[in-house]
């Protein structure tokens, strides 16, 4: 099976996780565009969605499914979403779409997270896909200094790239990420970091992984 046939299958999986008249979050990347066309297909069944990106509002809109503004919801039961990177405790690198702090603040709000990822996606520890962070923009030099001086790595500046929120982006290259709780909440306090690619405090509490022999399911260890 190639990737994209992967993702599908565990992107119509997720659709098991869905409750009936209930708001739910949706997640952006190519995984949650697979999601986002069948979710298509019982969008009578949900009373919206809210998304991560305007890429998915957008698409999430052409497939006639109703977008919420989280602003307006006090609840949503569930939030499916990809990653780039899964460790087995379900630590995520998130963030090469360049939407991390929405999807981190609609996870926040999941009363689930449902994460659906090909078997590339997970790894025995994270960093070596390389970690978003996204910074305001005048602090982008000195966030790299703190970054380098304090854990090492190489942050490079992406290119050409704007967030939704108008901020940019460092991916740090080169790390071994041992403690990803401790180091997602070490970089949040950085100033002039709005967030970082790392979804440990909130993790995913199921991983839906896509392979040849089907979809495997993970759950977080909350112990």
């Amino acid at each position: 099976m190639t990737q994209d046939e992967l993702k599908n299958e565990v992107a119509k999986t997720a659709l098991k996780y869905i409750t009936p008249e209930t708001i739910i979050g949706v997640g952006t990347g190519s995984t949650a565009n697979f999601f986002i066309d069948h979710l298509a297909t019982i969008k009578d069944s949900i009373k919206g969605a809210v998304a991560s990106s305007i890429d998915t509002a957008n698409r999430l809109k052409k497939n006639g499914i109703r977008v919420v503004n989280l602003n307006d919801v006090d609840e949503i039961s569930v939030y499916i979403d990809g990653a780039d990177e899964s460790d087995h405790n379900l630590n995520l690198i998130k963030g090469g779409g360049g939407a991390l702090t929405r999807e981190k603040i609609v996870a926040a709000v999941s009363n689930q997270f449902v994460c659906i990822a090909d078997e590339s996606k997970l790894v025995e520890s994270l960093g070596k896909f390389p970690l978003p962070i996204e910074v305001i923009p005048m602090s982008a030099n000195y966030v790299k200094r703190q970054i380098i001086e304090s854990i090492g790595g190489s942050p490079i500046l992406r290119e050409d790239f704007i967030t939704d929120n108008g901020n940019l982006i460092l991916d740090i290259h080169k790390l071994e990420i041992i403690d990803p709780q401790n180091l997602e909440n070490y970089l949040n306090n950085i100033v002039g970091v709005v967030t970082n690619g790392l979804f440990a405090n909130r993790g995913a509490d199921i991983l839906l992984i896509g392979s040849p022999n089907g979809v495997n399911i993970l759950s977080r260890n909350k112990n």
